[in-house]
């Protein structure tokens, strides 16, 4: 027995121990202990952005069924100073959605509905003489407040869009030589048609442009379509939007707006949105690639997105999901690939397999 035993010992034998019955347990749970206190450390740093966005998402709920990624969408375009454009057919909740918002935050609130007929002092506001004072005075319009809901964007000409223009990018309205400056934060939520082309005006490229986000809105599935029909059995409680409560205020608007700046992109993911940038505007499938506006927008909505998901660094995942919302409104595709039913989102998606994903 001793024989054998001898024989068995590793020592004796010149055989290496068990790599993983040699890991030091003082080492390991040092390791833990570390990994655990970085997480804490980070985890009450976003709690309350958690928290807040949580609340938000329930508050919204209560009265819209589904739409899910729509709330998110606003919610990171709020967050990085951006616009969204939502476009889906009529009845599906675009306006809606988009009132309920403006419902859940403690800010101004302004809804233009869009006109042929509307002209850009509707928006801005005109200067009015002032009989007494023999001066004229400026009468600000529906543009100045926080949150601007403009219903059917695309009913309004060119001239009155246009007006929409520095106030979108540089948040500012000029009047006669005068600027004056637009409260905030600002946010413009537009809605439009996209099946309706009798009576609408298409926007500008470089109206698109300002707008972060296009979102469209799909059917509701058969589950969502039943709850809804549940909901409106009731239709005094279904329609009335009064018991709908703020959840964010102005202060915490701009204090979640300084922790998502905190957030870190490393400089390979900053790399890898320039390379998908740059491989739209050489494809031969784009008549019109995108912008570096468009590059600004996918890396602040990651690193909002990542926020939002209790992460103070963005992953290329964050990068891939905010990718067709940001570019699928500048992209233009060329005649030829139009006519053979080829669709933006499928060539994101190519543009998204040829270039590499950091690791």
């Amino acid at each position: 027995m001793e024989e054998n035993e001898k024989q068995s010992t590793p020592a004796e034998n010149n055989l290496e121990p068990n790599k993983e019955q040699a890991v030091n347990p003082v080492t390991a749970a040092q390791e833990i202990t570390i990994a655990k206190t970085d997480e804490a450390a980070f985890m009450i740093k976003e709690t309350a952005l958690m928290k807040k966005v949580e609340q938000l998402n329930a508050e919204i709920a209560t009265k819209l069924i589904g739409q899910n990624d729509l709330v998110e969408k606003m919610t990171i375009a709020l967050f990085c100073n951006g616009h969204a454009l939502i476009e889906g057919v009529p009845g599906i909740a675009k306006t809606l959605a988009a009132k309920l918002f403006t419902k859940v935050l403690d800010v101004g609130f302004s809804r233009i509905q869009f006109t042929p007929d509307l002209m850009p002092s509707d928006i801005i506001g005109t200067s009015i003489y002032n009989t007494k004072t023999g001066e004229f005075e400026f009468k600000k319009g529906p543009i100045f407040s926080n949150i601007i809901l403009i219903d059917e964007v695309n009913r309004a000409p060119a001239k009155t869009q246009s007006a929409l223009f520095e106030a979108m990018e540089e948040r500012q309205v000029s009047v006669d030589g005068t600027t004056y400056k637009l409260p905030d934060p600002f946010m413009v939520l537009a809605t439009q048609n996209p099946v309706e082309h009798e009576g609408t005006y298409k926007l500008p490229e470089a109206q698109l442009d300002r707008f972060l986000f296009k979102i469209d809105i799909a059917y509701p599935d058969l589950e969502e379509e039943i709850q809804i029909l549940q909901a409106a059995l009731n239709p005094k409680e279904f329609y009335s939007l009064e018991n709908v409560k703020p959840v964010l205020s102005a202060k915490d608007i701009a204090d979640f707006k300084t922790t998502i700046g905190q957030v870190k992109v490393e400089a390979n993911l900053l790399k890898y949105i320039a390379q998908i940038t740059e491989v739209t505007r050489g494809s031969n499938q784009l008549f019109l690639g995108a912008s570096p506006r468009a590059s600004i927008g996918v890396l602040m909505a990651s690193k909002a997105l990542a926020a939002i998901n209790g992460r103070d660094f963005v992953t290329p995942e964050d990068i891939k999901e905010c990718l067709s919302p940001i570019l699928k409104h500048r992209l233009i595709l060329t005649p030829e690939k139009e006519i053979e039913g080829i669709t933006i989102d499928q060539i994101i998606d190519e543009v998204v397999e040829q270039v590499e994903i950091p690791r």
